[in-house]
């Protein structure tokens, strides 16, 4: 099993959102913040779960998700913000993400089908195959007939 796929896919989902509860400001998206402390190695050199969150972080960067002025040494990315790219993928909505005859009002009905609700939802259950699922749908250009909510 590639375990490292699955931290990938939390680390992606938990950066974006950070930045998306900020938005449109830049801020400093620590390492430490996404996944905890992780103590660093004999070496002083950060731990190979604290290099694949950066990673991930920068990966991101590189797809066109995100966009930073600088790293803070290993620990962060400083004055990071979504580009439009990131925006619109975490802001349209999700297929069938609320159930029929759901009665909500019609703007709680749009934020709640977000993807970026529904990640924070699977995030916070700890559901690790819905987050997976959630989070490789942020990386498909189309969805299946859904329009963006903005």
């Amino acid at each position: 099993m590639d375990l490292q796929i699955d931290d990938f896919y939390k680390d992606a989902a938990a950066g974006l959102l950070m930045l998306y509860q900020a938005f449109p400001r830049k801020i400093a998206l620590y390492v430490e913040d996404l996944i905890g402390r992780e103590e660093p190695d004999e070496f002083g050199l950060p731990s190979k779960r604290h290099q694949s969150c950066l990673g991930a972080l920068l990966w991101l960067a590189e797809e066109g998700y995100l966009r930073f002025d600088s790293t803070i040494q290993y620990d962060a990315l400083d004055q990071a913000v979504l580009t439009e790219k990131g925006f619109l993928r975490l802001s349209r909505a999700v297929p069938h993400a609320l159930p029929d005859g759901t009665t909500l009002p019609p703007s709680v009905r749009r934020v709640h089908a977000t993807l970026a609700y529904q990640l924070r939802e699977a995030l916070a259950a700890r559901h690790s195959e819905r987050l997976a699922r959630l989070t490789r749908l942020l990386f498909e250009s189309h969805l299946h007939g859904a329009n963006d909510t903005v």
